[in-house]
């Protein structure tokens, strides 16, 4: 995935940025390998390389700071060229492919021909021991520590903890009033990661943390310049200010007899099954703000696209209704029952509330695509890609895709009640380096979905499509206003 340019954002700049990323790209340029000729005579994928040197690097940073989002490059480059196209971004070759062929060809690697790439911008911020930016074999190493947290035990525990979160913030919503429902699911999810990574509570140590990972996540398609003022050097302070407090706690507990139910004490007392022995304070520190980032950025925006749906389409919104009062009144019938918060079990329960998520997710696509790095050269769909290239499986167009999802504009549930074709669905990724927190997300919005249907009725104010400007999770501009009103019995 290429870089995007934030200094061309002030005026006064322009003509001494554009001239000096120029000559940044040319450096890049030179830097490529020079391959000798192959032999293979398939044809390179379809597509342009843009103007000498900058390639569509411009194109690409004004779908960035445009209201259709960053996708939209990717958008038009696929009706203009099909699902395998070429572009050259800053120095860089990137090919997008979009066919559950070649997801299974790439996500079943293994680290042969494939490895994960995000862009330099996304690698410093989320830092180089992050299982996010980890080469093959680290990433396993990494993904045995980090796997044994996600176990059902936690996730049972997980889930009545969470739901009595949802409970008290839903509290506070006053009958008729309007809420901007991101900022309350930010503050929702930053909160519920905190505590489980971290057991922090503290409501001005979750405002600091909340708004340090917003600089984080907006500074990821930020064009790596180090000046003050710009996205990528503030994002980079943020992470700075958030390692330093977790290099503090880590320093802390490592001197401490107490024990602290949460990751960070998980992580620090585990040696893992490999030989390695345990995570150093690096990969604790790159992995914990990783979590926090996906537990929260990602889960949030997620969430107000689902209300957004649920409200365009009353007849899914009343079946999901049907749904969750009866579970609500079953565990008011179960006397047994200690309270009245939800479990794993009642999730299991949920036959509709899963295909609402799942929906959800495939039509908003937070994330749009997924990058890697090819290591050897390939066939993909017929074509050349060349070792040293970019290859980024689009993943919003395999959802959008009507040969693979009929009609696939509406929103529909009840077509996840049949198995959707492998590859085809990829929310969370597949294969090796699917995300290690996918039944945390899904658990994380049925509780909100359960608690925020039996508890209000809502009408969203402002239906407003458009996306967040630089941000890499589709985020809605709008912020998704509604205006709640309390069910009462």
């Amino acid at each position: 995935m290429p870089f995007s340019l934030c200094f061309w954002c002030f005026p006064a700049a322009a003509f001494g940025g554009a001239a000096l990323s120029i000559l940044i790209v040319f450096l890049f340029s030179m830097k490529s390998s020079v391959r000798r000729p192959s032999s293979d005579s398939s044809p390179p994928p379809p597509g342009s390389r843009g103007l000498p040197l900058i390639g569509e690097t411009i194109q690409f940073m004004a779908a960035v700071n445009s209201s259709n989002g960053v996708y939209d490059f990717v958008r038009i480059r696929c009706l203009r060229y099909g699902g395998c196209f070429k572009t050259r971004i800053f120095g860089e070759t990137h090919v997008f492919v979009s066919s559950t062929e070649s997801a299974k060809q790439i996500l079943n690697d293994g680290g042969v021909n494939y490895t994960k790439k995000y862009i330099r911008s996304i690698a410093e911020l989320v830092g180089h021991r992050s299982l996010l930016c980890a080469s093959h074999l680290d990433h396993k190493f990494l993904r045995s520590h980090l796997i044994n947290l996600f176990s059902t035990s936690f996730l049972a525990s997980f889930v009545t903890q969470f739901d009595q979160q949802i409970v008290e913030a839903l509290r506070g919503w006053e009958s008729g009033s309007t809420i901007v429902l991101l900022n309350q699911a930010l503050k929702i999810t930053c909160k519920a990661m905190c505590k489980m990574l971290m057991s922090i509570q503290n409501d001005d140590e979750l405002e600091l943390l909340q708004k340090e990972v917003a600089h984080v996540c907006e500074a990821m398609l930020a064009f790596p310049w180090r000046f003050p003022g710009t996205r990528f050097h503030n994002g980079l302070k943020a992470r700075r200010r958030i390692i330093k407090i977790l290099e503090k706690m880590i320093w802390e507990r490592q001197r401490s007899e107490a024990w602290h139910d949460d990751f960070l004490q998980r992580l620090l007392s585990e040696e893992g099954d490999d030989g390695r022995g345990a995570l150093s304070d690096v990969e604790i520190g790159d992995n914990i703000l990783t979590m926090l980032i996906a537990g929260q950025d990602t889960t949030a925006s997620a969430i107000t696209w689902m209300v957004k749906f649920l409200d365009e389409n009353p007849d899914v919104l009343q079946n999901l209704k049907d749904e969750q009062f009866e579970i609500l009144m079953n565990k008011h019938r179960d006397r047994d029952r200690e309270n009245c918060f939800l479990t794993l079990e009642d999730l299991g329960n949920m036959c509709y509330a899963p295909k609402v998520v799942k929906e959800s997710l495939r039509l908003a696509s937070v994330v749009p695509w997924f990058p890697r790095l090819v290591l050897q050269d390939s066939q993909i769909q017929g074509y050349k890609v060349n070792k040293g290239w970019n290859v980024n499986i689009d993943v919003r167009s395999l959802h959008s895709h009507p040969s693979i999802f009929h009609h696939p504009t509406i929103f529909d549930p009840s077509r996840f009640y049949e198995e959707a074709k492998p590859y085809s669905f990829l929310a969370f990724g597949m294969g090796g380096r699917q995300c290690l927190g996918m039944n945390l997300a899904k658990a994380m919005m049925l509780v909100f979905l359960h608690r925020l249907v039996t508890s209000y009725r809502w009408k969203v104010i402002d239906s407003d499509p458009s996306i967040e400007k630089w941000a890499l999770f589709s985020k809605l501009k709008s912020g998704c206003p509604i205006i709640v009103t309390r069910i009462e019995s």
